[in-house]
């Protein structure tokens, strides 16, 4: 009878001691699948807010050199937008406060004024800080780092490369003319952003 409990409580320690084994064992696979989950989502992030940033400083690239050293018969006013909608939080939370108010507010002023002291290349520029300023918060946090905002900021660049190829008179000579090869590296550039941004949501749209 003492030998029978004896064996019925060691059976009973080592399925214990299996089960505490076994859960142990998930807690552990649970662990990594956590940790590479978070590294992974850690690294998309990083990727987007830094290839936001990017194309942001291409779009502005493009802006000032369109504007100074070599005009060209492309819309470039719509590298405003495209700035607006990938211009990177931090940015875009100080331009839209007090200190963006006050750019706005002298802009507006100098124009109406004072417009022989209002140089024409600053025009986009005040267009961008009073578009940042004044914007509905609809198109400042709803369609902004939204799909509409990445499909937005995609066509224009999908726009700007084919005037810039057309204008260049073709995809060779817009790689081989001197002032050619700086838009197109800075066209291009644009594309980063919200071709990441589409490839970081597909699989939500896949699940």
């Amino acid at each position: 009878m003492g030998r029978k409990d004896y064996l019925a409580m060691k059976t009973d320690a080592a399925v214990t001691s299996e089960l505490i084994d076994s859960d142990i064992n998930d807690l552990k696979v649970a662990a990594k699948n956590l940790i590479s989950h978070a590294t992974k989502l850690g690294g998309l992030g990083f990727g987007t807010s830094f290839l936001k940033w990017v194309a942001s400083f291409a779009a502005i690239y493009l802006l000032i050199l369109d504007r100074t050293n070599w005009r060209t018969n492309m819309l470039t006013t719509l590298l405003i937008p495209y700035i607006f909608f990938s211009l990177p939080s931090v940015l875009f939370n100080f331009f839209r406060g007090e200190v963006g108010k006050w750019i706005a507010f002298i802009a507006v002023v100098l124009k109406l004024f004072f417009p022989r002291h209002f140089p024409d290349w600053l025009e986009m520029p005040g267009s961008l800080i009073l578009l940042l300023v004044v914007a509905p918060s609809f198109f400042a946090h709803t369609l902004k780092d939204n799909l509409v905002g990445i499909f937005i900021c995609l066509f224009i660049s999908c726009y700007l490369l084919q005037e810039h190829i057309r204008a260049s008179g073709g995809f060779r000579n817009s790689f081989t003319q001197t002032h050619g090869i700086s838009n197109t590296i800075g066209i291009l550039l644009l594309f980063g952003y919200p071709v990441w941004a589409l490839l970081c949501a597909l699989p939500i749209f896949i699940q």
